[in-house]
């Protein structure tokens, strides 16, 4: 294909021009530029200073019919502009999926699902061609878009447990997770090493399997512990202090508290502080996330469960782009990190 220029532009470098200067075929600059493999090293970097001294940009519709690619991966995220906007997890989780996708030259394309009407537009979108693959994340239960995006063909990775059923048994299901279930035992048992007997905990919203993971934990070592000390809380600061203001209700002499996010927890905490209980003095806090922005301007500082929440946006990133080079060795399989408990004032 050669390239043309729009009607009145000036001159720009074409792949002949790249080709002429470097001393070798249009095929081989071709292949070089478009990544292509089969090329000697020393005609590569020559094609590459070629490129560098011309100033020549690929034709990215000509790129595109000859790599089957267009450089480009959907981010598809199940929640309101509101929420993602506000909540620092979902900006250090997309920086770490932006930052593994320019470094492999490919664009990031923002795709936001706020309520039924949304999926439609979506499946439009990921079924016209437009990217290689998508990253589906903040899932709840009975989620449509895996199997849009499995019916039209489009390779993807997930963030988080999938939990529907027969999503275990899939082999060819990848996911990055951290160890929700494992992070959530760290809280209570560094509640129970302070004497706490009256622990309380706070989820997410229990559609979702991060949420689900902790309360697990949460039971794993009190599996006789009274029901009326879990709330179901949403992820966010203000459904955090509507639960804790629950538990206080239902349950006065509580001491400690594990909330499934530090976003719930310093919702909590300020629900605490407004009924006259210290904290740590009379009540405990631990939280889930270590997001910095929250966890270390509480007040107190909040002891929380680290998750690596940015390296589980690189690493999603990562196996989506492992799954589309199709290598022919053995394919990329899920993921879950570890977490660690982080001590501040308030546990």
């Amino acid at each position: 294909m050669t390239e043309q220029q729009p009607v009145g532009a000036l001159p720009r470098p074409t792949l002949e021009s790249v080709a002429e200067r470097a001393g070798v075929s249009r095929a081989t600059a071709s292949r070089v530029v478009n990544g292509g493999e089969g090329v000697r090293e020393s005609l590569r970097a020559k094609v590459q200073q070629a490129v560098d001294e011309l100033g020549y940009v690929p034709n990215l519709a000509a790129r595109t019919l000859v790599t089957r690619r267009n450089g480009a991966v959907a981010v598809v995220v199940a929640e309101p502009e509101s929420r993602l906007f506000s909540d620092p997890f979902f900006a250090q989780h997309l920086r770490g999926i932006s930052r593994e996708l320019s470094a492999a030259d490919n664009q990031m394309v923002l795709l936001l699902v706020e309520d039924q009407h949304d999926y439609e537009r979506v499946g439009r979108y990921l079924a016209g061609g437009h990217v290689d693959g998508a990253l589906l994340f903040s899932l709840h239960h009975s989620d449509p878009l895996p199997e849009m995006a499995r019916r039209v063909g489009l390779r993807t990775v997930i963030g988080g447990r999938p939990g529907w059923p027969g999503a275990e048994a899939d082999r060819d299901l990848l996911y990055v997770d951290s160890d929700n279930r494992g992070g959530a035992r760290l809280a209570v048992q560094h509640l129970r090493s302070l004497g706490r007997a009256r622990i309380a905990t706070i989820t997410g919203p229990l559609d979702q399997t991060s949420s689900i993971d902790r309360l697990d934990g949460y039971r794993d070592l009190l599996p006789d512990g009274d029901p009326e000390l879990i709330a179901e809380g949403d992820f966010t600061a203000d459904g955090g202090g509507r639960a804790m203001a629950r538990l206080l209700a239902r349950r006065p002499t509580l001491d400690a508290v594990f909330a499934a996010s530090d976003a719930m927890a310093s919702g909590a905490l300020r629900v605490l502080r407004e009924h006259g209980r210290r904290v740590p003095e009379d009540v405990a806090m631990v939280g889930f996330d270590d997001v910095e922005s929250i966890a270390a301007w509480t007040d107190p500082p909040l002891t929380t469960v680290r998750q690596d929440i940015e390296e589980m946006g690189r690493l999603m990133a990562r196996l989506l782009l492992r799954r589309l080079a199709g290598t022919g060795g053995p394919g990329p399989t899920s993921i879950i990190i570890p977490t660690t408990l982080v001590r501040r004032a308030s546990a």
